[in-house]
C-alpha cells in the first residue's frame, strides 16, 4: 500500500520506524500529527536521564542542546521523512543532518515534564527542510525557533 493510502496512524508508525536516533539519544516518544506543513509529537525527560547527573546537581535542568536535538528530531527529521514518503521517495538511506538554529529559551524544562513539540513547514526544497518548531510545557512556551536540516545520503545507501 502506498504512503499517501495509509491512515494517519500507520503514517505515524511508519515515519517513527524511520526516525534513526536511538536510546539513549532518541527524544521523541510519539508523534500526534503528520501534515503537510506541519507535525507534533511528544517526548517526556525522565528523571534518570543520563544529563540530568550533572547538569546542574540536586536542581536539574535540561540542558539547552538537549531541547534543541528533541526540536529537531520532532520538528526536521520526522517531518522531512514524512514528507519524502509523501513525495514517493524512500528516506531510508538518508540521514538529516542538523544546519543552523535561532532559537530563544524562555522557560527551563525539569526533569519529568512532558513537552510538545509542534513544527510548521517553511521550507521544503531538495532535501532541504527549515521549520518553525515551538516547545511547550503543558500550555507554556519553553522555546521558540527556526531550525534548518538537511537530508543526505549515507555513504552505504542503495537508494
Amino acid at each position: 500500500m502506498e504512503y499517501r493510502e495509509l491512515t494517519l496512524d500507520a503514517k505515524i508508525q511508519r515515519v517513527l520506524e524511520l526516525v534513526p536516533q536511538q536510546a539513549p539519544f532518541r527524544f521523541v516518544d510519539r508523534l500526534i500529527e503528520l501534515g503537510p506543513d506541519h507535525v507534533m509529537g511528544q517526548y517526556t525527560f525522565r528523571h534518570d536521564e543520563w544529563f540530568y547527573r550533572g547538569h546542574f546537581p540536586g536542581n536539574p535542568v535540561t540542558p539547552g542542546v538537549i531541547l534543541l536535538e528533541a526540536m529537531a528530531q520532532i520538528g526536521i527529521v520526522a517531518m522531512a521523512m514524512h514528507l519524502m514518503l509523501e513525495e514517493g521517495k524512500d528516506p531510508q538511506g538518508y540521514l538529516t543532518y542538523f544546519q543552523e538554529a535561532q532559537v530563544e529559551f524562555l522557560k527551563p524544562v525539569y526533569p519529568g515534564d512532558t513537552v510538545t513539540i509542534k513544527g510548521e513547514k517553511l521550507l521544503w526544497r531538495r532535501q532541504k527542510m527549515r521549520a518553525k518548531v515551538d516547545l511547550y510545557v503543558g500550555e507554556t512556551l519553553a522555546v521558540s525557533g527556526i531550525l534548518n536540516g538537511m537530508g543526505v545520503r549515507t555513504k552505504d545507501a542503495t537508494v
